[in-house]
């Protein structure tokens, strides 16, 4: 009886384990945007970051669609080392104005390609992007992923809110007036200015990793702590 007792303890708190790490693995599980979200307005730099979810292949293609519906008028990828770009442009439907001029084409895609994402290693792709528009609530960039072995991964579908996370999801970026990734009106100021005059701007992130990290970590200890529980339990019912 005890026996029985300690093997079912011990096997719950493996169990434990095993989900609190399945719930920390999806944080890293898809081609995302950081920040999340940005200012109405606003010029930005959006991180495309892609983790390698691969054991025998590395990624080694990324392209990003940008939505034509809200066309961008200032798009630039910061060059990333041992990758190249390529941008393509699309006439516009509907020209849009932007500081007294009209805009007839915009970028609306952006492809990586010669570089490497390792198994177990991610990268960050970085854009500068504005004016964000002003008559819509997010941005959907959808990506399609392709890995060395010729496997495509198409990041395309869209959240909707107030269901359940589609399997595949694309990038969303949301607009909002108190946007927590939005800067502030002087680092908007600097980074309209320097998409004008056509350089880049340094891209800064990573605090979305580090959150996910820690609550990674932060499970993997209490599924331990679970199979710890389980063993001295056993042991001080059969002492």
């Amino acid at each position: 009886m005890q026996s029985t007792t300690r093997r079912r303890l011990t096997t719950v708190g493996a169990l434990t384990a095993t989900s609190v790490l399945l719930c920390a693995g999806p944080a890293f599980a898809h081609v995302s945007v950081d920040p999340e979200s940005a200012a109405p307005g606003d010029y930005t730099v959006v991180n495309f970051k892609v983790p390698n979810e691969r054991d025998d292949a590395s990624t080694d293609k990324l392209e990003v669609s940008l939505p034509e519906d809200h066309p961008l008028a200032s798009v630039m990828p910061q060059p990333v080392p041992g990758w190249d770009v390529k941008v393509t442009k699309s006439k516009l439907d509907k020209p849009i104005e932007v500081h007294g001029e009209k805009i007839t084409e915009a970028v609306t895609k952006i492809t990586w390609t010669g570089g490497e994402v390792k198994k177990g290693e991610f990268q960050q792709f970085p854009v500068s992007m504005g004016e964000l528009p002003e008559d819509a609530d997010q941005l959907v960039f959808k990506a399609l992923q392709t890995y060395d072995d010729d496997e495509v991964v198409r990041w395309i579908e869209e959240p909707k809110e107030g269901e359940p996370e589609p399997e595949y999801p694309a990038p969303v970026l949301k607009l909002s007036g108190d946007a927590e990734g939005g800067h502030s009106e002087a680092a908007a100021g600097s980074q309209k200015a320097s998409a004008e005059s056509g350089t880049s701007d340094q891209a800064g992130g990573g605090g979305t990793d580090n959150t996910a990290r820690v609550l990674g970590a932060v499970g993997i200890v209490a599924g331990v702590a679970g199979v710890a529980f389980g063993v001295l339990a056993g042991r001080r019912r059969s002492s």
